[in-house]
């Protein structure tokens, strides 16, 4: 009989907890409206929030290849299955077109649609969470005045018990601290939007930050780099990688051309976020630069000798090659003739990279791209395997991809030599490896392109230039 008393005891407790975890993650569904009409909605708020979205980069997750913009089905690759993104145009049907501005507020302030289900973290409530009332209503306004797109997403393809969303609840305890930006009263206008848009809406920590084993940021850890999209996404504080430091100065003219003379061009899933600050309210780019120079913090009286070194050092290529720099001279080299990765180098990169032309038409010397000192290969692994493809139908700045000229040895060999040549780092270990595994598609390595929306100069002919 006491056994039997235990045994019950324990069963209640269990189900009172159960309930009170039932309680917790239970929440209710907002009545569907009539879509609005179009007309209803102030135009000078939709204009506001079509260049919030383009902060937030909606179109990128919610579109597709080859599909409607924002009618969803994108698919996203996580560590725990594949989660495919949603319609958000107004369509009735499949998209958010029933949808109040209250049900929208919530599922960027709470991460919970309409229905009252819990959203997957794919979609990053945990920074939109910052979001003001203001803002989301010009979002609101923007979205519900596109295109309606009959698109219905394809199921999301998870392992139990991560299809059953309330289990997300628990993953909000642990992780979600919901609240709009509080501002800080010690910092300028210019930093606090700045602040205001990279941990709110631009979500810059949902790439550059690392995560823990369930998928969160990882909190002591902020800007510290991360991976997307198969991409290594740079640390942006004091452990940025870049050989020149950034400014507010250089940082804006990435986020609003995207390319930088002695940063390179923006590529993989970065392309897209600095195409789309093209659309951005003017000040928004120089004002989330401040706020990230700031977290970067003042480079020390090294790292600037050292990136004034990197500037003013003579651009270099192997012997044996014809290539002239913009003033026509040809340009002096040393290296090993016995060294694969050279000769590589030399037949591969060299014609561009050491040509001394401009970017973004012309190859960044490599002494000053952050891929040559980053811990990891995998982003010149990836250039050098499928390069910068051209962008569509337009101009843009483009690099051939050697994943079918090159082995996997003859990759490592070129990154040995690159390492060594063009950094003060130490060898990359395992590269080989790694370019296998990049290779197979492992990392499912998607790939971005600079187009000319991008303010980049023309690329110059012959006949324009003394080269």
């Amino acid at each position: 009989m006491t056994l039997m008393r235990y045994l019950a005891g324990a069963v209640g407790i269990l189900a009172i907890v159960f309930l009170c975890c039932l309680a917790y993650a239970w929440r209710s569904e907002i009545a569907p409206i009539e879509p609005p009409a179009v007309a209803s909605f102030d135009a000078t708020l939709v204009q506001k929030g079509a260049a919030l979205a383009a902060v937030g980069n909606c179109n990128v997750c919610h579109t597709k290849q080859g599909g409607e913009v924002f009618a969803g089905g994108l698919e996203l690759p996580t560590p725990f299955g594949t989660i495919y993104s949603t319609n958000i145009t107004p369509d009735p049907d499949t998209g958010i077109g029933r949808w109040s501005e209250e049900a929208f507020a919530r599922s960027m302030r709470e991460g919970v649609d309409r229905e009252g289900r819990h959203l997957y973290p794919a979609f990053p409530y945990d920074h939109f969470t910052k979001v003001t009332d203001d803002d989301n209503r010009a979002l609101y306004a923007y979205l519900m005045t596109r295109k309606p797109v009959k698109a219905e997403a394809p199921a999301n393809e998870l392992p139990f018990p991560l299809n059953v969303r309330m289990v997300l609840a628990g993953w909000k305890l642990l992780f979600f601290k919901p609240g709009a930006y509080q501002t800080d009263e010690t910092q300028t206008a210019e930093w606090n939007r700045g602040a205001y848009l990279a941990e709110g809406l631009g979500h810059c920590g949902a790439c550059h930050t690392p995560r823990n084993l369930l998928g969160a940021e990882k909190r002591d850890e902020p800007y510290a780099g991360g991976e997307a999209e198969g991409w290594v996404a740079y640390a942006l504080n004091a452990a940025s990688p870049a050989p020149v430091p950034w400014t507010v100065e250089t940082l804006t003219a990435y986020l609003t051309t995207g390319y930088e003379e002695h940063h390179g061009v923006a590529r993989g899933p970065m392309a897209p976020v600095t195409a789309n600050m093209k659309s951005a309210a003017e000040g928004d780019a120089r004002a989330i630069a401040t706020y990230i120079a700031s977290v970067m913090g003042e480079p020390s009286p090294e790292r600037t000798s050292r990136g004034e070194r990197a500037m003013q050092q003579p651009t270099q290529h192997p012997p044996g090659v014809e290539v002239q720099a913009a003033g026509g001279q040809t340009l002096p080299g040393q290296f090993d003739a016995n060294d694969p990765g050279a000769a590589i180098y030399a037949t591969a990169c060299a014609s561009c990279h050491d040509a001394g032309r401009p970017v973004p038409y012309g190859g960044l010397p490599l002494r000053l791209s952050s891929a040559t000192y980053e811990p990891t290969p995998m982003n010149p692994i990836n250039v050098i395997l499928y390069g910068l493809p051209a962008p569509e139908g337009e101009r843009g700045p483009i690099m051939p991809g050697f994943a079918g000229t090159l082995t996997d040895t003859q990759v490592a060999q070129l990154l040995g030599y690159i390492r060594k040549t063009f950094s003060d780092q130490p060898e990359w270990k395992d590269t080989e490896a790694l370019v296998a595994k990049i290779r197979a598609g492992e990392h499912d390595t998607q790939l971005g392109s600079l187009g000319s929306g991008s303010s980049a100069p023309a690329n110059p002919t012959k006949r324009e230039t003394s080269w």
